[in-house]
């Protein structure tokens, strides 16, 4: 379940605004509390950012030492010499034939508590999931949200690209793997999705949510077939959807896209207010059936 004691509805447009530009780092968090002021109502400005900011504990849905379930965190060979990448690898706990494969992007701040249990609830739906943390190199994720933004901007993002495309070369060649492997990626995770389609002929289905557009030119070289989520109200990532779907349309692409009414960006983050259960809830069933489909036949 999200956060119980409050919805987006409780909450001043402007003031959802705001922590969203706090979230994609284009305020800081002095400038977002010296704003948030004017539209914090009943609460503080202080207040207000807690109440906005996610809620690990209380939105849980797979315990991390589920016995239905194998975690571990494996340490793999990054491409083109950038060293090492890191993430968290969740199968069943009796892995019976080989199972397609699942990549999950984070949002831009690592592989918190969220994407741990995003990996988990995927797991439990009989497939193999890593989760890489594109913050390994910086020491990981730092436990706390408002470091793990900071973090983030000091990331080399070619470096971060190469990791993910080394988890997803790793994550096929497991002797559990049937040999399809699908990507799923949240905000920056949607947009890593979306490049990772233009970069990865052999990626078998794509699922980016409420992530920004690839460069409009590598869209030719997308194979893989697209499930893309958006939400509605999401100024900054609606802008780039037109040209792009232009580009696939032009380029003559497998797609599905979906806009959910009402909703705010990040909708499927059940750990915040800006979670929306009905949304959610049917974007991830379009999801798991979109990988049952395009991911259960093997090579």
């Amino acid at each position: 379940m999200a956060n119980p004691k409050y919805t987006a509805n409780d909450f001043h447009p402007e003031a959802l605004r705001l922590f969203d530009k706090l979230v994609h780092g284009d305020i800081d968090r002095r400038t977002f509390l010296s704003r948030a002021t004017r539209f914090a109502g009943a609460f503080t400005a202080v207040g207000l950012l807690e109440a906005l900011s996610p809620q690990f504990a209380h939105a849980q849905q797979i315990a991390g030492n589920d016995p239905r379930l194998q975690t571990q965190t494996i340490e793999l060979a990054s491409a083109k010499g950038y060293g090492k990448a890191r993430g968290y690898l969740v199968k069943p706990a009796n892995v019976r034939g080989p199972l397609p494969a699942v990549l999950v992007i984070h949002e831009n701040r690592g592989l918190n508590p969220h994407i741990e249990d995003i990996a988990r609830r995927l797991a439990l739906e009989n497939f193999i999931v890593f989760a890489p943390d594109a913050l390994f190199p910086l020491g990981g994720y730092p436990g706390n949200e408002d470091a793990a933004r900071e973090l983030f901007k000091q990331l080399d993002q070619p470096k971060v690209h190469e990791d993910f495309i080394a988890a997803f070369d790793w994550l096929k060649q497991l002797p559990e793997s049937n040999g399809k492997v699908g990507v799923i990626g949240f905000c920056y995770g949607g947009g890593i999705a979306n490049i990772l389609a233009t970069r990865l002929p052999a990626l078998a289905a794509a699922v980016p949510f409420y992530g920004s557009a690839p460069p409009l030119e590598a869209v030719p070289a997308i194979q893989s077939p697209l499930l893309i989520h958006f939400a509605e109200q999401d100024e900054r990532v609606n802008a780039s959807w037109p040209p792009y779907e232009q580009a696939l349309k032009s380029a003559g692409k497998n797609y599905q896209a979906y806009q959910y009414a009402g909703t705010q960006h990040g909708f499927n983050n059940d750990t915040t207010p800006r979670f929306d259960e009905q949304a959610a809830s049917l974007a991830w069933q379009r999801s798991l059936d979109f990988f049952n489909r395009h991911l259960r036949v093997a090579v």
